[in-house]
Formats: structure tokens, sequence, C-alpha cells
């Protein structure tokens, strides 16, 4: 593993739980991980709601934008989080995959997206405190 480890997270339109996923454990991590997200399906911008729960926290989404997922940014990365993209993410050895399965939330109002952040951010913390 690097001197910085190396996290990507990645969901198929990298427009919900991905983006949360990034800007928590960047916050966070304050420099000691590096971060990057992506899509296999990137979706045009990233999700309203998502970056309303985010500014909640004091986390600014609003000039974020979902990412292709490329073959690069996995052979990069020491830690690859999936979530929910199935057999779209490209695996590689030598790499640890953990697999989170969250609710998606396209199309949901804040109120239901508020507890799928505060979910991903406990994950987070948790990550952090390994990677450590």
């Amino acid at each position: 593993m690097s001197a910085v480890p190396e996290v990507l997270f990645v969901c198929v339109h990298n427009a919900g739980r991905s983006q949360m996923a990034a800007a928590l454990l960047h916050h966070h991590a304050q420099g000691r991980v590096l971060v990057r997200s992506a899509g296999s399906a990137p979706a045009e911008s990233v999700n309203p709601a998502v970056v309303e729960v985010m500014a909640e926290l004091g986390l600014d989404l609003s000039e974020e934008f979902p990412k292709r997922l490329t073959t690069e940014a996995v052979q990069a990365a020491d830690v690859v989080i999936t979530m929910g993209c199935g057999d779209a993410c490209p695996v590689f050895p030598g790499k640890r995959y953990l697999d989170w399965q969250l609710e998606d939330p396209a199309g949901k109002p804040v109120e239901q997206v508020r507890p799928i952040r505060d979910e991903i951010d406990r994950r987070v913390q948790r990550l952090l405190a390994e990677l450590a």
C-alpha cells in the first residue's frame, strides 16, 4: 500500500452514494487518504437531494459531477468500494474490495436520503479507522 492509501467509491451513476461516500471520507481523512468516486454509467448530474443533505453537514457537492469509471482508477486504488454496481466493476488481483449494500437515493426526497447519508458516514468512519 502506498504512503497515502487510495480509496475508490463506485456506484452505477456516481450521482448519489459514491459521491456522498467520497465527500465524507475526504472530509474525515483531512488529506490522509486519496479519495475518488466514479460510476459504471455516470448520470448527467449529482442528485439534488444528495447535494442538499451534504450541504446540511457543511459539505458542498454543488460543483461535483458524475465521473466515468476507468480501469486506471481501479488499478490506482488500494481499496475499491462498490455500491450496487454488481458485475460492472472491473476486478483486479491484489486489491481490497468491499461491497456496501446501501439503498439508492435516486428519486427519493431529502428525508429519505438523510438516513442513507448517515449510514454511509458510519461506514466511512469505520473504514478510516482501519486505514489509519
